[in-house]
């Protein structure tokens, strides 16, 4: 019986993960991730998807235009894939307060859910991810963390039905601050 228990707890584990966490573990971590002001403006971004194996599969660039309107950040971002392949996803985010975040896109199935603290940034959201001609219904767990300097780096992983498929890595990088270092 306890074997079977153990091995139980272990499965869980294995199916959980075991991180735990929390955008408040960032809280004084800085430089300060306030992120309607991060993305106003030209932000691009340099990226690779890798499987659960840690194969890369697919590298892309990312142009991003930002706007705030006070209430709104509107992110249309324009993918360029090492293959040639473009994609353009639009992301509306609203503040809702306490560091936290709302966000739509097409592809995102109902609400991102956000929370930000210190240098931090924790999405969380399923998404159809085009998959050559289809779409596959994936979940995302999203990290972004601001970086002396203005390059942020973000990692998200990539699972369905609670099993990791593969990891996405960022980087962004302000094009004037770019310029000036």
């Amino acid at each position: 019986m306890l074997t079977r228990s153990a091995l139980i707890l272990t499965a869980f584990l294995v199916l959980t993960g075991c991180s735990t966490m929390k955008p408040a573990d960032f809280a004084n971590a800085q430089p300060k991730l306030v992120l309607e002001e991060y993305f106003a403006g030209r932000t691009q971004a340099w990226g690779l998807f890798q499987d659960r194996f840690g194969t890369v599969k697919r590298q892309f660039t990312v142009e991003i235009t930002g706007t705030w309107n006070g209430e709104l950040l509107v992110l249309d971002e324009r993918f360029v894939y090492n293959d040639g392949e473009t994609d353009q996803r639009v992301w509306t985010i609203r503040k809702l307060g306490d560091g936290r975040y709302e966000g739509l896109a097409s592809d995102v199935v109902g609400a991102a859910a956000g929370s930000s603290a210190g240098n931090a940034l924790n999405w969380a959201y399923i998404m159809d991810l085009k998959v050559g001609d289809g779409t596959l219904r994936v979940a995302f767990d999203d990290w972004m963390f601001l970086q002396p300097g203005g390059a942020m780096i973000n990692r998200a992983k990539v699972s369905k039905w609670g099993f990791d498929i593969g990891e996405v890595t960022l980087f962004f990088m302000k094009p004037e601050l770019k310029a000036a270092s």
